[in-house]
């Protein structure tokens, strides 16, 4: 079965290797580097999701698409567009409707920080603000009817900023099951990464 792993903002193909590890076997891993994806484009939510696509069209067969956070939008999006050519759907800590609100306050507070703040994230920090600027406007609310594939989404019971759209998108996507992570945030592929193995691997 072949996965393919997007890691959330601030992460890296790394932040997956613990789970991983902890996965059956006859799993085969494809862990991109999201910000990659724009070496010769802007850094925007559209064009690091077209070059996703992209790179999701080399595959001969159906994947299955496991992301989280950040990964788990485009993961979202891709799917709403491509069903044909996505055998089930990992959502981790999901949202599919931005919250503008909170995007905006996380932009004052990236303005505010100092660059070297931003060397862990992948990318520089005036293409972090853009990035996230870039995403205000999404909603993918009217189109959740058009995923049929088993869907599995996952929070962390502590992940407050996430657990009611979780919960919404598994009342709102056929074939949906929830899992809710005991004493988890939001980085659980980090810092509850074998909880996140076993749920993932019933589902798999």
């Amino acid at each position: 079965m072949n996965v393919v792993f997007l890691h959330g903002l601030g992460q890296s193909p790394s932040s997956w290797n613990e789970t991983i590890s902890c996965l059956p076997e006859d799993i085969k891993a494809y862990c991109p580097n999201l910000f990659d994806f724009s070496t010769d484009r802007a850094i925007t939510y559209k064009n690091i999701y077209l070059s996703f696509e992209e790179y999701v069209d080399k595959f001969s067969e159906p994947v299955t698409i496991c992301g989280i956070s950040f990964g788990a939008v485009l993961a979202l999006n891709y799917c709403i567009n491509h069903v044909e050519k996505v055998q089930s759907l990992i959502l981790i800590a999901p949202q599919y409707k931005m919250p503008r609100l909170l995007l905006k306050f996380q932009n004052i507070i990236f303005r505010i920080m100092p660059e070297k703040s931003f060397w862990g994230s992948g990318i520089k920090k005036q293409d972090m603000i853009h990035l996230t600027s870039s995403m205000v406007t999404l909603n993918f609310e009217q189109d959740l009817g058009n995923i049929l594939c088993p869907t599995l989404i996952i929070c962390g019971e502590r992940d407050l900023a996430n657990v009611k759209a979780a919960k919404a998108l598994a009342k709102n996507i056929y074939n949906a099951k929830l899992c809710i992570i005991d004493n988890a945030g939001h980085e659980i592929n980090i810092a509850a990464s074998k909880k996140l193995a076993n749920a993932m691997s019933g589902f798999l």
